[in-house]
């Protein structure tokens, strides 16, 4: 009798203790109002695509030349911007010595921020803002990826812009919506990070966000963007129900004891997804996760 008595005894704690460390039962009313946060995020990343500086406004990607680099609608120029929306010859870039001017012919057609002007700087080593070059729904302004400098080009009348309707998701899923802890970076540690280009810069990372999917534990290596942690990831739905390089997603940086939230529904498909002009990043091989995250956004098929 008294072994039973102890039996039922240890029992009782048992039941007791998994019944402190379980979490409660989501109502459906709190699955509901969760649905429509997540819903309520993704129009917002819609709205933001479409948008005439967004995503889907991205109308060309040229690659500049030391020396001059001529640019307009006629195809003898180094920089060939669509037809029947600027001058057949409509000015010249000059790349030399870490530097990009832009010289314009006498033309009020073609605007500087806003302004007018014949020649000015729209680049140099420390530029971090390049100023924005207008005329008519175009949109243009130099950037830099490694050593190299490119003009990248804005169409508000793009037809991918004007056309899209959205992107096919996964239903919300709140299980995927993950408690994690950053497991920080002590060592002063970088990571490297390849684009579409093959180009590879070392980041610094503040750690791995580790969590766990059906009692196994995952890591991802995170990059610090402002007030936010930056994941780029890769997982097994790639390539047939996911965009094939992979995704991103952002979280909130941890509290003071380590902890984050990863919510895998608001996954997103990088800009090269829906255009050519990009210089995505890529998943680092670290955050290749060897299951399938079937949450967030699925590939964008190109029917707008």
């Amino acid at each position: 009798m008294r072994s039973t008595l102890t039996a039922f005894a240890l029992l009782t704690i048992v039941a007791l203790f998994s019944a402190c460390n379980t979490a409660p039962e989501t109502t459906p009313e709190d699955k509901a109002t969760y649905e429509q946060t997540i819903n309520q995020w993704h129009a917002q990343r819609i709205s933001n695509l479409k948008k005439e500086d967004g995503w889907l406004a991205l109308a060309g990607l040229f690659w500049l030349e030391p020396g001059e680099n001529t640019f307009g609608s006629d195809s003898s120029n180094d920089l060939v911007f669509p037809q029947d929306k600027i001058a057949a010859k409509a000015g010249t870039f000059i790349l030399a010595d870490d530097q990009v001017v832009i010289k314009l012919p006498e033309s009020p057609e073609i605007l500087i921020d806003g302004k007018q002007a014949k020649e000015a700087i729209v680049f140099e080593s420390d530029t971090v803002d390049a100023p924005k070059l207008t005329h008519g729904p175009l949109t243009w302004f130099v950037i830099k990826r490694g050593d190299k400098y490119a003009v990248r080009l804005l169409d508000v009348e793009s037809e991918i812009r004007t056309k899209f309707t959205g992107i096919e998701r996964y239903d919300v899923k709140p299980d995927w919506k993950l408690q994690a802890r950053l497991e920080p970076n002590t060592t002063g540690r970088t990571i490297a990070i390849t684009n579409v280009l093959g180009q590879t810069s070392q980041e610094e990372t503040p750690g791995a966000l580790v969590f766990t999917v059906d009692g196994k534990e995952y890591k991802l290596d995170a990059l610090k963007e402002g007030e936010e942690l930056f994941i780029i990831f890769a997982d097994k739905t790639n390539g047939h129900e996911t965009y094939g390089a992979g995704r991103y997603l952002y979280t909130s940086l941890p509290d003071e004891n380590g902890n984050v939230t990863i919510d895998f529904n608001k996954a997103y498909n990088p800009p090269c997804a829906f255009v050519t002009y990009a210089t995505c990043p890529l998943p680092p091989k670290q955050n290749f996760l060897p299951i399938a995250v079937p949450a967030g956004e699925k590939s964008f098929e190109g029917t707008y």
